[in-house]
């Protein structure tokens, strides 16, 4: 299977479960991993998943409705990418929040899901 990457696609949003986050928000980041294949394809934008649209579509989800959760989040973005891209077969959506409100060091936070056209693009 081949895949095209969108990675560290970073947005300034409003999600989490704290107040604080609903009136500052915080920076976020995205991977997108979009698996279809390309192999053999014409040389056209036709042919092929515009990760162009492919970005629109995440930017809308990230800073559009507020979720408390990332996992959420991640839902929200991978659907949507099987609902608007058909070819895609799988997706694989990362949503960091490397500010997260921990009381620790960290480097990051995650969450990761992998959703497949047998999943169904529903919830979107």
């Amino acid at each position: 299977m081949s895949r095209v990457v969108l990675e560290g696609l970073e947005f300034h949003a409003r999600h989490g479960v704290y107040e604080t986050e609903a009136a500052l928000g915080a920076r976020f980041v995205i991977d997108a991993e979009l698996h279809w294949a390309f192999a053999g394809i014409p040389d056209e934008l036709g042919a092929a998943v515009n990760y162009a649209a492919a970005y629109e579509a995440i930017r809308e989800e990230v800073t559009g409705e507020r979720h408390q959760l990332i996992e959420v989040l991640a839902d929200r973005v991978a659907r949507r990418l099987l609902r608007d891209h058909t070819r895609l077969e799988r997706v694989t959506v990362r949503v960091h929040k490397p500010f997260a409100p921990l009381p620790g060091v960290f480097r990051d936070v995650y969450a990761e899901l992998t959703l497949g056209r047998e999943d169904g693009p529903s919830g979107a």
